[in-house]
């Protein structure tokens, strides 16, 4: 697609809160607070804090930048970077098409949830309501089929829905319009969630247990990993998210403070998080008189077990509490989706010439037809986390690797990359950004990356069944690398090498 008529953003404000709307999702609110509980409390905030400062918004520079000065989707960016890096691109793209499958899903059971809240309607036992009673787990072998789930398939399609018709309106009309209401909507139904949670019985306690610092823990190496492992899985970068945002900016744009902004929001939030998530867990835990350590306290337990039984247990107010949690992960949850669907409906704009409208049907369409039909079955939940995992492992993660090491290694483009944006920014960078870049980061995500797979090989993701590893794991990891080299072979229409790129001084805007 030529430059000219590309679409913008209407204003910086609004692809602000479009970018702190992706990088703001569902694990912010049950991931971020178990594991600073699990390395080291408070303490793990001084690693966490450098891990933002020395990875997360450097990265978020980087994809800034790229998007912007390239003027594309990732595979059009990467294109125009270095033809044979177009792979990278194709390869993110298959990624959050991979994700945005199974992403909906989750925020569906949010939707039931919030009204599953309004008179308590999971009983004494959340539990089993959630396992047998909504999902209908039979107890079969993980991966074997044999039930239809409707209580999960329609609200499923009302979430694609709604998805799709953001999309349809546009980036300016749709998608930034969208995050003007959903961001601040989600702070003060989380911020009112919070104050509720910090007037519970036991919420010092359980803060005491999230805020407490183990300063032995920063010894650890594992504890470093896991903060940067978290700054990296928070900010939504490596799936070419923020890419595809940052074309859509006008000339005119201050990435690296908007790399600021949106990082730090990302990171307050997370805080915000932690506070809400664990004063709640300390009421349950003096409510059940049982330790806060053996409840759970992470991933989708959390929230559809765990915070059922404290809403449960609340003397009053027990409606709205359940209303403002389970509406903020919808609401996070959508925020995010529709920046994954995003960068699929660009590409393939970008790739074929489509309009929006065309475009938007044709990925959403094929998304939301897997997505309804593969997960509310009575192994959807299976399939759901194992993709997960392995998607984000050994995509994502490994992904945001291998493109750190293309263009700051092997392109050696990390000079060309500061300079536009020092060009466009009110901040300049220094040499901390590409020290991180080129040493820093690579070498933890590397290291990640080795730790993950020694641990992969050693015993299977949760016991799970061989077959079921290969095929919805595995399977997928590997065959959205196969399917990014492949997609990369088929040759580009002649506008993706003619469009002018901000920056390029051979065209009349880059002389200026």
């Amino acid at each position: 697609m030529a430059q000219q008529n590309r679409e913008q953003w209407g204003t910086r404000a609004g692809f602000l809160l479009a970018a702190i709307g992706s990088a703001v999702g569902l694990g912010n609110i049950w991931r971020f607070p178990y594991i600073a509980y699990e390395n080291g409390g408070g303490a793990f905030l001084l690693p966490y804090l450098v891990a933002l400062l020395t990875a997360g918004i450097p990265l978020l520079i980087l994809e800034y930048t790229i998007g912007h000065r390239y003027r594309g989707s990732p595979p059009l960016a990467f294109h125009r970077m270095s033809k044979p890096a177009a792979a990278i691109g194709w390869w993110q793209v298959v990624i959050c098409f991979v994700i945005a499958t199974y992403y909906a899903v989750i925020i569906a059971w949010a939707v039931r949830f919030a009204g599953f809240s309004l008179g308590e309607q999971w009983g004494d036992n959340p539990g089993a309501f959630f396992e047998q009673e909504f999902l209908q787990l039979t107890g079969q072998q993980p991966g074997t089929v044999t039930t239809f789930v409707p209580g999960v398939a329609w609200p499923l399609v009302a979430v694609w829905a709604i998805v799709l018709v953001v999309l349809l309106s546009g980036v300016r009309r749709g998608i930034e319009w969208a995050n003007k209401i959903f961001i601040p909507l989600l702070a003060l139904l989380f911020g009112i969630l919070v104050v509720r949670a910090l007037f519970l019985e036991g919420a010092t306690d359980g803060l005491n247990a999230f805020f407490t610092p183990d300063w032995a823990a920063l010894t650890s190496g594992s504890v470093w990993v896991a903060a940067y492992g978290q700054i990296f899985f928070s900010l939504s970068v490596g799936f070419g998210i923020m890419i595809t945002y940052a074309s859509y900016l006008r000339r005119r744009a201050d990435l690296t403070g908007s790399a600021m902004v949106a990082g730090f929001a990302n990171s307050s939030f997370e805080l915000l998080a932690g506070i809400g998530v664990f004063a709640s867990l300390g009421f349950i835990a003096v409510s059940q008189n049982m330790p806060l350590a053996e409840l759970e306290l992470q991933g989708i337990n959390l929230a559809f077990v765990s915070f059922p039984s404290i809403i449960s247990e609340m003397p009053f107010g027990a409606s709205a509490f359940g209303l403002l949690f389970f509406g903020s992960l919808v609401i996070a949850g959508l925020s995010s989706m529709i920046s994954i669907v995003q960068v699929v409906v660009a590409s393939v704009q970008d790739r074929t010439g489509l309009t929006r409208v065309p475009a938007v049907l044709l990925v959403g369409g094929s998304a939301s037809v897997i997505s309804v039909g593969l997960y509310p079955t009575d192994s959807g939940i299976f399939f759901l986390d194992v993709a997960d995992h392995f998607i984000n492992q050994y995509g994502i993660a490994l992904a945001g690797l291998v493109i750190v090491v293309v263009v700051a290694w092997f392109l050696r483009g990390l000079p060309k990359l500061q300079e536009h944006a020092d060009a466009t920014s009110t901040m300049r960078l220094g040499l901390w950004w590409r020290v991180t870049l080129g040493v820093i980061t690579p070498v933890i995500l590397g290291w990640m990356m080795w730790d993950s797979l020694s641990t992969e090989f050693t015993e299977n993701y949760e016991g799970y069944p061989t077959a079921l590893l290969l095929t919805a794991g595995w399977g997928v990891a590997v065959g959205a690398i196969v399917l990014g080299v492949l997609l990369a072979l088929l040759p580009w229409r002649r506008q993706a090498d003619d469009s002018p790129m901000f920056g390029d001084d051979t065209t009349e805007e880059g002389r200026r």
